[in-house]
This record gives C-alpha cells, structure tokens and sequence, in this order.
C-alpha cells in the first residue's frame, strides 16, 4: 500500500500530461481537491479513531488489572477462610481435649471420692456391728445380772432385736411371785 497524503494529491496537479482527448483539466483539478478533502477528513477520523483505540486499551487494560486485582482478593479470601477454618478447627479439637481431659479428671475425682465414701460407709457398718454385738452383750449381762439379783428364772425365748429397737418375742411375769 501506498502511503498517500492529502498534500501529495494537491500536488499531482500539473503532473499529469496532456493528451488529445485526455480529461478536462477542470474537473481533474476539482476531483483531486475532492478527493484531497475527504482523505483530511478520513486521516482525521483515523487519527481520532487511534487515539479512541489508545484509551480503550488502557480502559482494558486498566479493566484487565481490576480485574486481576479482584481475583487475587478472591483467592486471598479463599485462602483466608480455609485458614481460619483450621484455626477454628485446631481451637476446637484443642477445647475438646481440655475439656475430656477436665471430665476424665472429675471423673477421677468422682470416683475416688466415691470409693472413700464407701471405706467409709464400710467402717460406719463394721463399726455399728461391733457397737450392737458389746450393746447386745453388755444387755445380756445386765439382764442377767437382773435376773440373778432379783431371782427371776431366766427368760427363755426372748431375743433383743437391736437393730430395728424392739425385741421380739414376749416377757412374761412369773407366776406367784408378787412383791
């Protein structure tokens, strides 16, 4: 292609020669300033289109670069919240463990406590049996003792049912004897 201007069209004017039948040199002349015009406009619609096509690609690329810009904060958000989520997870498995560790030691506790609660309960129990077997004995004795110094026959078929506080069985009063 050939680069062609409007002046150099202004220019072919008298370069073009004369022939017996060639074309009117007046409505070449005009022509060529027609054609000089409207090559103005065209290079200034060109120019004005280029520079168009200039900020159009610095909007894309500006646009381009927004855009990459969002994407990077997306994949920063992303990352983010993957990251928290494992924080919020390693915090809760952490919680856990305190808190089973926490419940496997009360538990421990409880159990112990428990256990002496029964030793002790145990000892309670060994102890009352051996406070009503020396109760028993020493009632025994004192009814005996009784019996002897007031000259009763002894009382057959009566037991002393010292755990409930009663006895069982009845006493009876000797016959004949009054005082």
């Amino acid at each position: 292609m050939i680069d062609l201007t409007p002046l150099d069209v202004r220019k072919k004017r008298g370069d073009f020669g004369k022939g017996l039948r060639g074309y009117d040199p007046q409505e070449v002349d005009t022509f060529l300033e027609l054609v000089a015009e409207r090559m103005e406009v065209l290079v200034q619609e060109n120019v004005a289109f280029r520079g168009r096509v200039g900020e159009l690609e610095e909007t894309v690329v500006a646009q381009q670069g927004r855009e990459q810009a969002i994407q990077d904060a997306l994949v920063t958000a992303q990352e983010l919240r993957q990251d928290v989520k494992k924080q919020a997870r390693r915090e809760a498995n952490l919680l856990e463990r305190e808190a089973q560790g926490k419940i496997d030691l009360m538990i421990g506790e409880s159990e112990k406590l428990l256990s002496e609660h029964r030793a002790a309960l145990q000892e309670l129990e060994r102890q009352r049996e051996r406070f009503l077997k020396a109760f028993r004995s020493l009632l025994e004795r004192e009814l005996d003792t009784v019996k002897v110094e007031f000259g009763l026959p002894p009382l057959e078929g009566v037991t002393l049912d010292l755990e409930l506080g009663r006895r069982s069985g009845s006493i009876e009063e000797p016959e004949g004897e009054d005082e």
